[in-house]
């Protein structure tokens, strides 16, 4: 398992070398000073990008960060229920 200086390397040189990327940031419960740390915690990451076609047709590029247990699309699962999306604006992944 890699540890959290590991992870920080990987998420941001993946943006750095990827020119469709424009910014990196973090949110969740890592951000948070005062949640305690323990190794259930995740890296919930979102990277700014110029458009989103390429990420959701080609998702080979999820697997730079390991192998998957679980990924989930949200908004994909709730496309069709009378929900206006445009995955040209946003696009989430959970894994």
């Amino acid at each position: 398992m890699r540890n959290e200086q590991e992870m920080m390397d990987l998420i941001i040189n993946f943006a750095k070398a990827d020119e469709r990327i424009r910014a990196v940031y973090m949110n969740g419960s890592r951000t948070n000073p005062n949640v305690p740390k323990d190794i259930f915690q995740d890296y919930d990451i979102v990277y700014v990008v110029t458009e989103t076609a390429s990420f959701i047709e080609d998702k080979t590029w999820i697997n730079e960060f390991g192998s998957l247990i679980m990924m989930q699309e949200p908004d994909k699962n709730d496309f069709g229920r009378e929900i206006d999306f445009d995955f040209t604006k946003s696009y989430p992944y959970n894994e």
